[in-house]
């Protein structure tokens, strides 16, 4: 395990949070099992390696600049019952069709990054539930507890830190020969979900589009390019995230890159704080300061620009472009008017943040059915609103962050393949928040590129 001790170049340690207010930790009932846990993930080999953590950084710079934008998408909660090879490689095709949508579309590049590989803890309103008069701990997300209604499931326990990083640890293997064995080939598009490109309005759209590529793609050989050799052709780069929420777990997998001198949390690319962790004089801000990946924080609809501005500068103090990124989850009847102070305190500032919106959070309600749900048309309406605020105040408008599945779930309601209230129940699925399903997702795709097309 990494000490105080050991500052880094920029006089932080990664176990400077012990000594502060850490929200959103499970109540482990054995600390001596957590202790034991931690010191064997210290002894692992890292999930990530810095050199990519630093390309992610160089590539969200530019999205800082104006000049890229940022993908973010993946599923709500990470299963330790649903892991599949299949199930990666569906969520990640989803992805990349919408990048695909997003890069034609727009002209610009497209910074994919997934929600997976690391994405399994969950911050809850309250540390209990209560089911038919029964009050138990809550589901904290599969790396902490089970998510069935029974005494022994909700106890956290320690061993499943180990299970969560061994599942992470398979995911980036099969992540990383997809996106570099030919799998995300642009010569390959029309190959992806046929049933779906031929069943859908949103399907039909993307044959259109993948039609167009393959005659860009024919002109280029035509001209005498030889596209078989250009790798951005037939593969890509694709990075992983999630909230790190549990500080035992990502100091463990903390380590000293020594190219640079500087530590890196090695559990994913980039790692964000989320809005019920970022105290200023809290845990999470602490552990993140000390650390040199991407990092990420969420702002709700809270958030003061004096707040934000103090989070710039405890997060990135040298104000290295790609550093933070912001990530705006505010409601769609609140996201215009709550964004733009922020907006003008921080490039008042001169911060060189990525901004980027999260339109599931905000807009998350109970249905009739009792289902927790969210509106299809309530997320499009608060990317438009983030591109309105964006565009008032002459500031690039980067990317968006969604919780989404390549499984047809009926999880949010509307869509182009409208999804009512009575047919929540026929797959909902989650483990904790609702999420797009492909249809769906590749929608908002289509959405998000008529707006940076209106941009440009």
């Amino acid at each position: 395990m990494l000490t105080a001790e050991r500052d880094t170049p920029h006089d932080a340690s990664p176990a400077a949070w012990k000594a502060l207010p850490a929200a959103q930790q499970p109540d482990w009932p054995d600390p001596g099992a957590l202790d034991r846990v931690t010191k064997e993930l210290a002894t692992l080999p890292p999930l990530v390696v810095a050199s990519e953590s630093r390309d992610l950084l160089a590539a969200l710079g530019r999205v800082a600049d104006g000049e890229a934008f940022l993908l973010q998408a993946g599923d709500c909660a990470e299963s330790f019952d649903s892991f599949s090879a299949e199930s990666v490689k569906r969520r990640l095709q989803v992805i990349l069709q919408m990048a695909v949508v997003l890069t034609y579309s727009s002209g610009v590049p497209t910074v994919k990054i997934g929600r997976i590989a690391g994405q399994f803890a969950k911050p809850r309103s309250s540390g209990t539930e209560t089911v038919d008069g029964v009050t138990l701990p809550s589901f904290r997300g599969h790396i902490v507890n089970g998510d069935a209604f029974t005494e022994e499931a909700r106890v956290p326990d320690p061993g499943r830190l180990l299970q969560a990083y061994h599942q992470s640890s398979s995911t980036l293997n099969l992540l990383r020969s997809l996106t570099r064995g030919g799998f995300s080939d642009l010569a390959e598009v029309h190959a992806w979900n046929q049933d779906f490109v031929t069943a859908t309005p949103q399907g039909q759209q993307y044959k259109a589009l993948a039609d167009e590529i393959g005659r860009a793609l024919r002109f280029m050989t035509a001209c005498g390019v030889d596209t078989g050799s250009l790798p951005t052709l037939h593969q890509t780069d694709f990075f992983t995230s999630h909230e790190a929420l549990l500080l035992p777990y990502e100091e463990a997998l903390t380590r000293r890159d020594p190219m640079s001198g500087d530590l890196y949390a090695t559990s994913a690319h980039m790692i964000w704080i989320g809005e019920r962790t970022r105290q200023l004089d809290g845990a999470h801000v602490a552990y993140f300061a000390s650390v040199a990946n991407p990092i990420g924080c969420k702002v709700g609809p809270t958030a003061t620009p004096e707040e934000v501005l103090a989070l710039c500068e405890a997060l990135n103090p040298d104000r290295v472009p790609g550093r933070l990124t912001l990530i705006s989850r505010m409601g769609a009847a609140k996201i215009e008017e709550g964004l733009k102070p922020l907006l003008a305190a921080v490039r008042d500032a001169g911060h060189p943040v990525v901004w980027a919106c999260d339109p599931m959070h905000g807009n998350t309600f109970t249905s009739d059915s009792g289902h927790k749900t969210r509106r299809v048309d309530d997320i499009l309406d608060e990317i438009a609103g983030f591109f309105r605020a964006h565009a008032a105040e002459g500031t690039w408008a980067g990317g968006v962050h969604v919780e989404l599945t390549s499984d047809d779930v009926t999880e949010c309601l509307g869509g182009s393949h409208e999804i009512l209230d009575s047919d929540l129940d026929t797959r909902y699925e989650t483990v904790c928040d609702p999420r797009l399903n492909g249809r769906q997702s590749l929608d908002l795709a289509f959405r998000v590129a008529e707006a940076l097309r209106a941009r440009s």
